[in-house]
């Protein structure tokens, strides 16, 4: 039996549907009455962790997870040791950087030097702006980071994007993007390497089922 770790929140109903395409039946955790964090799959092969999105990785570097479904946003915000397997297609989304309408900035360039640029994304942050040699003061929030320009604490933010509506809303516009994020699959290298065949089988299945819907999406 290996352990699959599932990310709560945006991701979780697609990435059950995902796994019950490929026969591994995890729907028990969308139950609502579930509290269980730990969910065997129907037929028994294997058993799922409902985690953090941002915890994924963690456990599936650590072993305790042979594979997991993570946006990429985490794996380039964190840089830990896990394999990216697949790209499924779905929970699109993008980083980017963003002011206040009435800002006048037009791109990340013309921020001012040593401003203050409020992000969950910190990692992400840093790598942008030291790539366009632009020396910024990195404020870390965990919760509504639109609030840093509206407040004045930050000139910009860095942020996931889906919609724009919550930039929109809130008075910003997007004047950056650093990189387009889905979902993906991930797996502990460790065990890939000695996998006898059960692992693989569950990657090359999601790998056909995900061009499958891709090439669908395609059509529409």
């Amino acid at each position: 039996m290996f352990t699959v770790a599932l990310a709560k929140g945006a991701l979780l109903k697609e990435s059950v549907s995902m796994f019950s395409d490929v026969g591994l039946d995890f729907s028990a955790v969308l139950e609502d009455n579930n509290r269980q964090l730990m969910v065997p799959s129907v037929c028994g092969r294997a058993k799922a962790l409902l985690v953090r999105n941002s915890d994924v990785p963690v456990y599936v570097s650590y072993g305790q997870a042979q594979l997991g479904i993570v946006g990429f946003d985490v794996l380039q915000e964190q840089k830990l040791q896990v394999s990216n397997l697949v790209d499924l297609g779905f929970g699109k989304c993008h980083m980017s950087v963003a002011v206040k309408s009435s800002s006048g900035y037009l791109s990340a360039s013309d921020l001012p030097p040593n401003c203050r640029v409020a992000s969950k994304f910190t990692n992400c942050a840093k790598n942008f702006f030291d790539q366009i040699d632009l020396p910024v003061q990195l404020v870390h929030l965990s919760g509504s980071v639109e609030l840093g320009p509206i407040t004045g604490m930050a000139e910009a933010i860095v942020d996931l994007v889906a919609t724009g509506r919550t930039l929109r809303d809130n008075g910003l516009i997007e004047i950056e993007e650093l990189f387009k994020s889905s979902a993906r699959l991930v797996g502990h290298p460790l065990s890939l390497r000695l996998d006898k065949g059960p692992l693989q089988e569950i990657i090359d299945s999601i790998q056909i089922q995900s061009q499958t819907n891709l090439f669908s999406d395609g059509k529409k």
